[in-house]
């Protein structure tokens, strides 16, 4: 078996929110794993550009003890590295016992990077794989509703990727916002008023109205 099976077609840019997120089929720590397999579930595909990496290795630690909580949020974890399938299984087997962590999701593989090239994280000549350090949020539908991107030397928050998820889910359907450093449970946004009557019926504060979280 290849390490995509079916490889996306290659993006004229790099993705954009909104954009659909490019089907793949690739083998991984737990089987053969299609994106599109995940529809009606939101999905949070993250890469890194090498196993046995420092930073990556603190990451999948912090990933696996949170995973019950992406659970909780009916969020699946995709990891996806340019390393081989075998290097995976030796990685996540040191990681367990090391730190005393099971890594339950999915690792895939992607030597070739054409996944990676096809969700914009490296240029089509790129022969390197520094770049592929992005975390993609997937809606449902399949569509792309955050990206994230962090350099090598800085390790990504989990608290804040299960911010992201909780926020994109209860903003889905557009009758609210998030404000900054919002969590689950505290006051939200109304949407802005988009003409004179409605700016002058909601007060002077009509461009920043909380409202209680009723979810």
């Amino acid at each position: 078996m290849s390490d995509v099976i079916s490889a996306p077609n290659i993006q004229p840019r790099p993705l954009r929110l909104g954009d659909r997120a490019p089907d793949f089929q690739a083998r991984t720590t737990k089987g053969p794993v299609r994106l599109s397999d995940y529809r009606g579930r939101w999905v949070m595909l993250f890469s890194h550009p090498a196993d046995f990496t420092p930073v990556c290795t603190t990451e999948f630690v912090a990933l696996a003890k949170a995973y019950e909580a992406f659970e909780a949020l009916d969020c699946a974890l995709l990891g996806l590295s340019v390393d081989s399938l075998y290097a995976h299984l030796a990685w996540i087997e040191a990681v367990r016992v090391h730190f005393g962590v099971t890594i339950s999701f999915p690792l895939i593989e992607d030597p070739s990077m054409a996944i990676a090239r096809a969700y914009g994280m490296i240029e089509p000549e790129d022969q390197g794989s520094a770049g592929v350090r992005a975390s993609f949020f997937i809606d449902p539908e399949g569509v792309v509703r955050a990206i994230t991107s962090y350099p090598m030397s800085v390790g990504r928050s989990v608290p804040e990727m299960l911010r992201i998820v909780a926020a994109l889910q209860r903003t889905a359907a557009g009758d609210v916002l998030a404000p900054a450093d919002w969590q689950p449970g505290a006051p939200l946004l109304r949407p802005v008023s988009e003409t004179q009557e409605e700016a002058l019926a909601a007060g002077e504060n009509w461009f920043c109205r909380s409202v209680a979280d009723r979810a």
